[in-house]
C-alpha cells in the first residue's frame, strides 16, 4: 500500500509543481511561487523513485513527507523559515494539516 501512495502522491506532487508554473497567482488558490513548485516538482520524482524502490522506501517517504507537511503548517503560522520564500496561504495550510496527517497514518498504519 505504502508504495501504491507514494507513486500516486509522487504524481500528485509533480502535477501540482507543474500547475504552480503555469495558473496565474491570482487564481491560484495555492502557493505559486517558483521555489514551492520546484519543492513539489523534486519531491514528486523523490516519491516515484522510492515507491518504485520498495515497501520499505517507500514507507520512509510517506512518514517524512508527512513530517515535512505538519512543519509547512507550523512554519506558516509561526512565520518559520520557508514561509517568505514558499509564500504559503491559507488553503496550502489546510491542505499541510489534512496530506501530513493523512500520509503518516499511511506510513504508520498501513501494511
Amino acid at each position: 500500500m505504502q508504495q501504491s501512495v507514494a507513486i500516486i502522491f509522487g504524481v500528485v506532487l509533480i502535477v501540482v509543481g507543474v500547475a504552480g508554473f503555469v495558473v496565474p497567482p491570482a487564481k491560484a488558490p495555492t502557493s505559486g511561487a517558483p521555489a514551492y513548485n520546484t519543492f513539489h516538482l523534486v519531491f514528486g520524482v523523490v516519491g516515484i523513485g522510492l515507491g518504485i524502490a520498495g515497501a520499505t522506501p517507500a514507507r520512509a517517504f510517506t512518514i517524512a513527507f508527512g513530517l515535512i507537511d505538519l512543519y509547512q503548517l507550523v512554519a506558516s503560522r509561526a512565520g518559520w523559515y520557508p514561509k517568505q520564500v514558499f509564500r504559503w496561504t491559507p488553503t496550502d495550510d489546510v491542505l499541510h494539516l489534512i496530506v501530513g496527517l493523512g500520509l503518516i497514518g499511511v506510513g504508520v498504519f498501513a501494511g
